[in-house]
């Protein structure tokens, strides 16, 4: 349990400064050209550990592993990171953090529908005091821009699936969070890369532009980086994609996919703090309301994961 709040603590800390770096540079990339690229670059960081990690272990790549990170990238990097990267282009950063963080809101039902994992009282009402806290931080009273909500929300449900889907074929494949992360993200770059050269197609570039999405033509690949860009680059690939991924996937191994979300309700109390500082956003009553009630709801849910293991040492040590 030790060492999964220590991968949960240093997930956190990278996620939460995910939204601040994309928005430092997000006028000098294309959202989806940025995707690409941050993707790419986590997988080539962590393909060496997962080799490492492979080595002695059997495994072999098959058709229905291929398939398998071909969806789970696809989920991932395609989808789901595809529409946060657009959610931060129309919303401020510490808004976005604090609706994506809501992914933690659809895990919890979401590992006990698919993962058969166990909803106690107590995690019901972590969700509950969580998400009002959320909601506070949010406060819909000043929300003017629907289209950032809207993008941010669709992230975060299919994120949460990835997560659900990441931790299905931990548990069927055998292979561990830094495998996971390297063979998804590279598998989603390539379809990713796929899709936005398909988008410097002459007549699906002129198709786009008529039906005013004229910012998804000719998608660059390369275009915009520099001196100046590229340490953030590297801080978003490197850090936040690849360890900062990789560290949640851990945490879910080490723990469960229910405490693992935590990093996502810690992550909308921390952001905005980060976001105060780096970017000079405010940060209002409501956002200090929010962040104490998120973390009253993360001490319930470390709570009633002590208090589940404690009943399976005792169920094991009778049997």
């Amino acid at each position: 349990m030790k060492k999964g709040l220590i991968f949960i603590a240093f997930s956190t800390l990278f996620f939460s400064t995910m939204e601040i770096a994309i928005k430092l540079v997000a006028t000098e990339f294309n959202p989806m050209q940025l995707n690409f690229l941050r993707f790419l670059i986590g997988s080539i960081v962590l393909s060496p550990l997962a080799i490492c990690h492979l080595k002695g272990s059997g495994f072999s790549l098959d058709r229905s592993k291929v398939l398998y990170f071909l969806f789970s990238g696809f989920m991932c990097v395609v989808v789901s990171m595809t529409f946060f990267q657009m959610a931060i282009v129309y919303s401020q950063a510490a808004t976005v953090a604090i609706l994506f963080s809501c992914n933690a809101v659809f895990v919890i039902p979401f590992a006990h529908f698919f993962l058969k994992e166990k909803l106690t009282k107590l995690s019901i009402l972590s969700l509950i005091i969580s998400l009002v806290g959320m909601i506070c931080i949010v406060n819909p009273e000043n929300l003017t821009n629907p289209l950032g909500i809207t993008l941010s929300l669709v992230a975060a449900v299919t994120f949460a699936l990835y997560g659900i889907v990441g931790r299905k074929g931990s548990l069927k494949y055998g292979f561990d969070g830094v495998v996971q992360s390297s063979f998804s993200f590279l598998a989603g770059s390539i379809e990713l890369l796929i899709l936005i050269l398909i988008t410097k197609i002459g007549p699906v570039a002129n198709w786009l532009q008529t039906i005013g999405l004229g910012e998804f033509s000719h998608i660059p690949v390369l275009q915009g980086i520099s001196w100046s860009t590229v340490p953030t680059l590297i801080y978003l690939g490197v850090f936040v994609t690849g360890l900062g991924f990789s560290f949640y996937f851990l945490a879910m191994e080490a723990t469960s996919a229910s405490t693992a979300s935590l990093v996502f309700f810690i992550k909308p109390a921390l952001a905005p703090i980060l976001a105060l500082f780096i970017l000079g956003e405010s940060i209002t009553m409501n956002v200090i309301t929010g962040i104490i009630l998120i973390l009253g709801g993360s001490c319930i849910q470390l709570l009633s994961d002590h208090h589940q293991m404690k009943l399976e040492r005792l169920a094991k040590a009778h049997s």
